[in-house]
């Protein structure tokens, strides 16, 4: 029995000692080939499903405990610079959105369409808009954690986290850091198991759809990624060379949040480089859970440049200010 137990710790030393930019790699030609030559063991796909689904099971918890905790045991206010990191938060996302839609239109793409998903409510207005945007804020907090509604979690952990940093004594507030901890040791695990999760991935997309998934939408792919590439290298005049930090980010963090493909489970590895970076702890405990929720430069460049496809696929022509502003 020790003998298996040693062996089973030197492999698993020998996966972790691997980078993960290579173990995800490695998953990918093992998806793609495994669906090439066994497209019939669909149980592959499911390591797909479960790695989603385990990113979408921890990832709210992790946000409300992070913010929680951090508010909690905050021994300073957050300064103007806080203000400053919500500005380039929807700023940038909002930038994001609008530079996807000048690619878009220098670069117009088409996509299959399938059948049109039937909306259980369809808003008939602004203010039907801004009334389910503030019901969705003050919903039930467990509801939320279970639906993902982000927004609303975050409200209640700043609320919570608020109030036990009047109420709490130490040794609660620490119990709240090491519960945050606790939850991000779970997602540094699930995100370790990424390899096997876009393994699975892959083997779904490529058994159903071929090599097709690959040459099909090639274009696509390469729009979507050189829109987010353009976003991340291309800057204003700062005084000093950006990309040295702009790389390290991109090395440690970036890549993580591009194939797990979720904001709030890469939170950790946020926090984690925030602390190699030598940063203010107060500012980026609160800051980096907030980005995770309400900066979505990926997400807006994603679905802008899906919609403009869907538009040009359907033969609608929209002006660019119109665009620009539906965006």
């Amino acid at each position: 029995m020790n003998h298996i137990s040693k062996a089973l710790r030197g492999v698993a030393d020998k996966y972790n000692g691997v980078s993960l930019i290579i173990r995800i790699i490695v998953g990918l030609i093992a998806g793609t080939a495994l669906a090439l030559v066994v497209p019939h063991m669909t149980w592959i796909g499911e390591f797909g499903t479960l790695f989603v689904s385990a990113l979408k099971a921890v990832a709210p918890i992790l946000v409300f405990v992070l913010v929680a905790s951090a508010l909690a045991q905050g021994n300073s206010k957050l300064d103007g610079r806080f203000g400053t990191v919500l500005f380039l938060y929807l700023f940038t996302t909002f930038l994001s959105a609008v530079v996807a839609v000048l690619t878009s239109r220098m670069f117009p793409q088409t996509i299959s369409l399938g059948d049109a998903a039937d909306a259980d409510v369809v808003p008939q207005g602004l203010s039907e808009v801004v009334q389910t945007l503030l019901t969705n804020i003050v919903a039930n907090p467990i509801q939320a954690m279970i639906d993902g509604n982000y927004i609303c979690i975050l409200m209640w952990a700043c609320l919570f986290g608020l109030a036990m940093k009047g109420i709490a004594n130490e040794s609660s507030k620490a119990f709240l850091a090491n519960v945050a901890d606790g939850v991000s040791q779970v997602i540094r695990w699930v995100i370790n198991l990424a390899p096997f999760g876009i393994m699975g991935l892959v083997f779904t997309s490529v058994s159903e759809n071929g090599l097709a998934a690959f040459t099909e939408y090639g274009s696509l792919l390469l729009l979507l990624v050189g829109t987010m590439l353009l976003m991340v290298l291309i800057f204003l005049y700062l005084h000093r060379n950006p990309y040295p930090l702009v790389y390290r980010c991109f090395k440690e963090s970036g890549l993580t949040a591009f194939f797990t493909r979720s904001s709030a489970a890469n939170i950790p590895v946020n926090m984690q480089l925030c602390e190699k970076l030598g940063l203010d702890k107060d500012m980026y405990s609160v800051s980096i859970p907030l980005g995770a929720t309400i900066n979505m430069n990926g997400a807006a460049i994603t679905i802008t440049i899906m919609a403009m496809a869907a538009a040009n696929t359907m033969g609608i022509q929209i002006s660019l200010p119109a665009a620009i502003l539906l965006s």
